[in-house]
């Protein structure tokens, strides 16, 4: 029994692919949701093979010098805690990020919206641009923009002193120039000429947060998830700190929660600043990021 009054113990005997599939059993009886994915990620993580290797190695006796570990991820994952946080690390956009309980674990959908800042700046411009990531977390959006545009001056934001210590630590590993800032939202950036602004802020109303799956109410950090009363509270903070730029952002984009789409469109409508608002879908077809485009960048 550990700390959160779960007990796993794993059953003699088996080889590595059994081990896993007991695993997954019982992760799914303790209401796990993908509790074969979240088995196998684990399983990879402690005996430390991937690709191949691992593969080929289910047929193998499970280690006996690995037991005590494998249990003990398995207790934690059957508490609720999020694998990525269990292992330490997620993938974004082909970058390995690691990942600690002070920030927000990367989402796949994220990505599309790396993906459509970049497509829509090569479309309006050439040559070196300033893009700010407004509340990194992890560093992801400016990791992967730097990464897939180098030339580009890439900097970032964040109110937590914990997520920034996160986010440098990475953009170091991966060898990639961003600057870092602390600071609420777009404050620290005040009197800077940014071309784009990009950011995926705290976007759920502060009453359903409580309702929401264990393994990101019980762990990620309430700041990266609280978006005041509707959710929509850091993008009418944004709306209003634009004033503190020279001129407003050529390309804004924002990820953003379930039903928000066309009210966080409207703020930018209101703020007249861009010529063309773009709603994106996310994997599951429900549209999750709103793009305000103006003519042509500088």
């Amino acid at each position: 029994m550990n700390r959160d009054g779960v007990s796993y113990t794993l059953s003699d005997k088996h080889n590595i692919s059994e081990a896993r599939r007991e695993a997954s059993s019982f992760l799914a009886a303790a209401g796990v949701q993908e509790p074969d994915s979240n088995a196998e990620l684990l399983m990879r993580h402690v005996l430390g093979l991937e690709g191949a290797a691992y593969l080929a190695a289910l047929r193998d006796p499970f280690p006996r010098e690995k037991k005590e570990a494998w249990e003990e991820v398995i207790r934690r994952k059957a508490a609720g805690e999020p694998a990525q946080y269990i292992i330490g690390e997620q993938e974004f956009y082909g970058l390995t990020l690691q990942v600690t309980p002070a920030v927000l674990i990367p989402r796949p959908e994220t990505e599309l919206l790396v993906e459509a800042i970049v497509q829509h700046a090569d479309r309006l411009s050439v040559g070196a641009l300033y893009a700010a990531d407004i509340g990194t977390g992890s560093g992801a959006i400016a990791a992967a923009l730097k990464h897939l545009r180098p030339g580009w001056r890439v900097a970032a934001s964040d109110i937590s002193p914990d997520a920034l210590a996160v986010a440098q630590g990475n953009v170091r590993r991966l060898g990639l120039d961003v600057a870092f800032k602390q600071g609420n939202l777009l404050e620290p950036f005040a009197g800077e000429p940014l071309d784009i602004v990009v950011s995926n802020p705290p976007y759920i109303p502060a009453d359903v947060i409580a309702g929401l799956q264990p393994e990101v109410r019980d762990y990620e950090p309430r700041t990266a998830l609280d978006g005041g009363p509707d959710g929509l509270a850091p993008y009418r903070e944004m709306m209003a700190q634009l004033s503190l730029l020279p001129q407003p952002p050529r390309l804004i984009g924002f990820e953003l929660g379930m039903g928000q789409a066309a009210e966080v469109a409207d703020l930018l409508r209101a703020a007249g600043h861009w010529q063309e608002i773009v709603t994106i879908p996310d994997l599951a077809g429900i549209d999750r990021h709103v793009l305000g485009i103006a003519a042509l960048l500088r």
